[in-house]
């Protein structure tokens, strides 16, 4: 049974372009907490040399209606600058970076540097029984390595959420 209203959900990479205060990231944050909505991921930085401006980029998902939501009440917030859905606004590109900890010996520690080798991981640490692997690409890629290193000795991971752009001469 579908409420009224809702509909396909889809993912939404959303920017933020706001003033580099403190407070504002628990403003956006409660925003999302208070209405119930998920983050999926979430950055911040300064983007500006002066550092006065900072971009935070939330993948989140919903409804239509509720990505209409989330942006407007965004729009809405003091200090912020501009709210573009990179997904609904043309073009973008999307990264993230992980630093995953294998913990193995034998076959599934040459098997671990194979699928590595594949994913262009790089080793960035390396004991007789563990690897750290570096990857960064899109998130489907970097999910598809997890999925084959769980088997191979995962042990830990640490993701730094989605970085996006627009393509082309789009800014926000």
């Amino acid at each position: 049974m579908q409420v009224e209203g809702s509909g396909p959900h889809r993912s939404a990479t959303i920017s933020v372009l706001v003033e580099n205060e403190s407070g504002v990231l628990a403003r956006v944050i409660g925003l999302f907490s208070g209405r119930g909505y998920n983050i999926d991921s979430l950055t911040v930085a300064p983007v500006e040399q002066d550092q006065r401006k900072s971009r935070i980029t939330i993948v989140t998902s919903g409804t239509e209606m509720v990505i209409e939501q989330i942006k407007a009440q965004l729009d809405r917030l003091v200090p912020v600058y501009r709210v573009s859905d990179l997904s609904r606004e043309g073009s973008h590109l999307s990264r993230e970076l992980a630093l995953i900890k294998v913990v193995g010996i034998g076959n599934a520690r040459q098997e671990a540097l194979r699928l590595a080798d594949a994913f262009r991981a790089r080793v960035i640490d390396a004991t007789t029984e563990s690897f750290v692997f570096e990857l960064t690409g899109a998130t489907d890629k970097l999910d598809a390595f997890l999925d084959l290193m769980r088997p191979l000795g995962l042990v830990e991971v640490s993701r730094t959420g989605v970085a996006a752009i627009a393509r082309g001469t789009r800014t926000i």
